[in-house]
């Protein structure tokens, strides 16, 4: 079993992005590529030269075997990628916009990666990376993924590996508000580092200030939280040191999906080379700067050289 770095799981999507603005029913033309949060960050860390692997289900099709190709096109490995000849990959629509957030729609309902289960689960592939990351999104696509994420997050702990959560909340894909909060918390509780946004920290722990926040989760035993403040930067506290570490100048938003999986990306590097936490989270607001610069989820990350260079061109007024 090759040796990883970080290992990650969930669902990936065939995603057709729109070449026009305007609603996504008034669309012809659309460019095909890769959408998953988890995906992203695989995907960022193989980029920074570490040896990242990916966990899930897809259909045997074409949208599949585009996801299978297109992850070993980045170096991410896919060994423990079933093919699931009854169920089809999901995919999705996402439209082009100007400036703010597009419209995306989803088709993933029964999809082949919502039947990831606890039986799917390889110990010696997880064992064999020294640290897992996770979101909130596989808890809330089927019971099935969700009972494969609470197993995987427990065998990891008990193995004595580091684990980053990034709460990435969909509440369309849940029956309640409560239920959401619940199932995500649970799972925050035992990672070691936090990520959530500011509107997700607020919805899941009921305050308003990042330092109440992060307080939430250090006081259940997590021992970082960093917080994502949009382009204000970014608020970490662990137990013993805490600050905000301000955000890189953007000229031109392009496209906002995936700056939070690059943020992710930012951190866990930056911990695992050794960094000090605000080195990391300063690594995590330059990516998220630059992923918001480019229009695919994750066309905007970077190879270390140019994250390197693009930090050292843009520190002016970072203390």
């Amino acid at each position: 079993m090759q040796q990883l770095d970080t290992v990650t799981f969930g669902e990936a999507m065939m995603m057709f992005m729109a070449n026009q603005t305007g609603p996504l029913h008034e669309v012809s033309q659309f460019t095909r590529e890769l959408a998953g949060a988890e995906t992203n960050v695989a995907i960022g860390l193989a980029r920074l030269g570490l040896k990242s692997g990916w966990a899930s289900k897809v259909g045997n099709d074409a949208f599949g075997k585009f996801i299978m190709e297109r992850l070993q096109n980045e170096n991410v490995n896919i060994d423990h990628v079933l093919i699931d000849s009854q169920y089809a990959t999901g995919f999705q629509l996402k439209s082009k916009v100007i400036e703010g957030d597009p419209e995306v729609q989803y088709f993933r309902k029964g999809s082949a990666a919502s039947h990831l289960n606890t039986t799917d689960f390889n110990e010696a592939y997880f064992l064999a990376a020294k640290h897992l990351h996770m979101t909130g999104i596989p808890l809330a696509i089927s019971e099935e993924t969700r009972e494969f994420a609470k197993h995987a997050l427990a065998f990891m702990k008990k193995n004595e590996r580091t684990v980053s959560f990034d709460p990435n909340l969909r509440p369309s894909l849940w029956s309640s508000r409560e239920e959401m909060v619940k199932h995500t918390n649970d799972a925050a509780f035992q990672a070691d580092y936090v990520l959530p946004g500011m509107a997700e920290g607020e919805i899941l722990t009921g305050y308003k200030q990042p330092r109440d926040i992060a307080s939430f989760y250090l006081e259940k035993g997590v021992k970082l939280v960093v917080i994502k403040l949009g382009e204000t930067g970014a608020f970490y506290k662990t137990t013993s040191e805490e600050g905000t570490v301000p955000g890189m100048k953007v000229e031109k938003v392009i496209d906002t999906v995936g700056a939070g999986d690059g943020f992710a990306v930012g951190i866990i590097s930056g911990l695992m080379e050794g960094f000090s936490v605000q080195e990391a989270v300063l690594r995590g607001n330059a990516i998220g700067a630059l992923a918001v610069q480019a229009p695919g989820d994750n066309d905007g990350y970077p190879t270390k050289a140019r994250l390197l260079d693009y930090i050292e061109k843009n520190l002016q007024g970072v203390n």
